[in-house]
């Protein structure tokens, strides 16, 4: 094999694995993603907060449920604050920062988020 032939192959490949890639970031739709998301967030709260957040409601002090209302006047008015307060924790509340992994309480909040949106009832 000569060094043309060498650089043929690999000129080759390369373009071979950016066709691939391109294929697969133009393929998978944006909502695509947000279901991947929506399903994960909906996991991440089953298994780490519907322990006393059963259907947006607290089981433990009732005035600090998961609905916009209480959300709301509590101070409580985007993702982000859901999302601290999921990795840090507040009042009695631990923080789940390790037990959700990286981004998992960006996710879980804008689950919880949109629940509290639709008044926590399930389609």
């Amino acid at each position: 094999m000569t060094t043309r032939d060498t650089i043929n192959f690999f000129s080759s490949k390369i373009f071979f694995f950016i066709c691939l890639f391109s294929l697969c970031v133009f393929t998978i739709s944006p909502n695509d993603l947000i279901a991947l998301d929506t399903d994960l967030g909906e996991t991440l709260f089953k298994n780490h907060c519907a322990g006393c957040h059963i259907n947006g409601n607290n089981i433990i002090r009732r005035s600090k449920n998961l609905k916009i209302s209480s959300l709301k006047n509590n101070g409580i008015n985007d993702p982000e604050t859901i999302a601290n307060i999921a990795r840090q924790g507040i009042g009695i509340m631990d923080g789940y920062k390790d037990q959700l992994g990286e981004d998992g309480d960006l996710i879980v909040a804008n689950w919880i988020w949109e629940q509290a949106q639709k008044a926590w009832v399930q389609e």
